[in-house]
Order: structure tokens, then C-alpha cells, then sequence
């Protein structure tokens, strides 16, 4: 399963992709809103970053402003996916700008009956949110185990990205259930790295090669 960082902070995006685990990075407008920033500019700063999809939300909801803000945003770079609400006016947008090549990731998906839609238009990914289902006592990894039961079973290529990630037992869950990708806030990539065994292991190491050192 690959994994992208679901940000606009450009300083957290540095720093995971440093660790050469980095696919891609997921943005909203909720994510630019907290930075502040001008959002073609952090796309700028991103490509630069992140050879790979990077995923740029519209916020207009009528097809044709979709399909023209999509295209401001595709003449950055072909790595750009443009993000479209799982909405007919989203399904709309994606079935047109499939046809002319560029790469689209359907959101705010919440059944398998979406995400068949956004499939069958022509979405390159699909966003199940599993941490909003969740939160509602909903099983958000049981709708992407369905959809990637419904996409195995009818060689759907669209791949789908388990988003709205909360925790690292999300990320296992997910890659179990068969997510191609997890996009992950940058706190979470920092939790799967945390274990005491590690850290306690690491001590043990360093006392261990300081006793070493001090007998000479």
C-alpha cells in the first residue's frame, strides 16, 4: 500500500518526504485555509517536493467551473490529480476531464454506491472517508474492504485511497481491507514509527556501546 500525507503545511510535507516514504500528498481547502497561503503557490512549493500524485480540490460545485478551475490547475504539472466531490456535478467533471487525460480523485465518498459511480466515470482514485465514518460508529474500513471487494470482482482499475485517517490501526486496517493507499496527516506518520520496545532497544544500544567505549 502506498502512502501519501494529507496536508497543505509544506514544512511537514518536506519532512516526511525526506524519509523516501512519500507516493503523493492530498490537499482541501480546509488544509490551505489553515495555512494561510495562496494555494497555487503551496502547489508550486509541493511539485517541488513530491514526484508523484498530487491531489488539488476544487471548490466550485457546478460542472463546468469544476472543469475550468481543474485546467488552472493541471497547467502546473501532469503530476496534479484534481480533487471532485462524489456529487453528479462531480461525476459530470470527472467523465469530461478523463477524456482529456488528466488524472481525478473522487471525495467524500461514504458507500459502495458512490464509489461505482466515480469508477464507471472515469476517477483514477476513489476517497472513502474511514475516520468520518467512524466517528458516526460507522465501520469506514468495512466500506473500503466492500470496495475493493466490488473493484477486485470487476476489474475496476480505479484505485482507492483510504482517507480521513485518525491512527496507525487505521493504516493496518486499511492495507488489510485493500486499499492501494492510505493518505495520512503528518501526525500519524509520526505515530507508526513510535514503539517503547524501539526506543527502550535504542537505549539499551547506546549504554551498552558506552560501557564498550569507557573499558577502551
Amino acid at each position: 500500500m502506498k502512502l501519501f500525507i494529507d496536508t497543505a503545511n509544506v514544512d511537514h510535507i518536506r519532512e516526511i518526504a525526506s524519509w523516501g516514504v512519500l507516493s503523493g500528498v492530498t490537499t482541501n481547502p480546509s488544509l490551505v485555509a489553515r495555512e494561510g497561503r495562496d494555494f497555487m503557490a503551496v502547489l508550486r512549493e509541493i511539485l517541488a517536493i513530491v514526484d508523484g500524485p498530487i491531489s488539488a480540490e476544487v471548490v466550485s460545485t457546478q460542472a463546468d467551473d469544476m472543469v475550468t478551475e481543474a485546467r488552472q490547475y493541471y497547467e502546473l504539472s501532469h503530476n496534479i490529480v484534481i480533487k471532485l466531490p462524489a456529487t453528479a456535478e462531480g461525476l459530470k467533471a470527472c467523465s469530461r476531464l478523463t477524456g482529456q487525460g488528466v488524472k481525478t480523485n473522487l471525495t467524500l465518498i461514504f458507500n459502495p454506491n458512490q464509489a461505482l459511480l466515480c469508477a464507471r466515470a472515469g476517477a483514477t482514485f476513489v476517497s472513502p472517508f474511514v475516520g468520518r465514518l467512524d466517528d458516526i460508529s460507522t465501520d469506514g474500513i468495512q466500506l473500503v474492504r466492500d470496495i475493493a471487494e466490488i473493484f477486485t470482482y470487476h476489474g475496476i482499475t480505479t484505485e482507492i485511497i483510504a482517507a480521513s485517517i485518525r491512527t496507525p490501526g487505521q493504516v493496518v486496517a486499511a492495507a488489510k481491507a485493500g486499499a492501494h493507499i492510505a493518505t495520512l496527516p503528518p501526525a500519524v506518520f509520526h505515530q507508526m514509527l513510535k514503539h517503547p520496545l524501539t526506543d527502550a532497544g535504542i537505549e539499551r544500544f547506546l549504554k551498552d556501546w558506552e560501557s564498550v567505549r569507557k573499558q577502551g
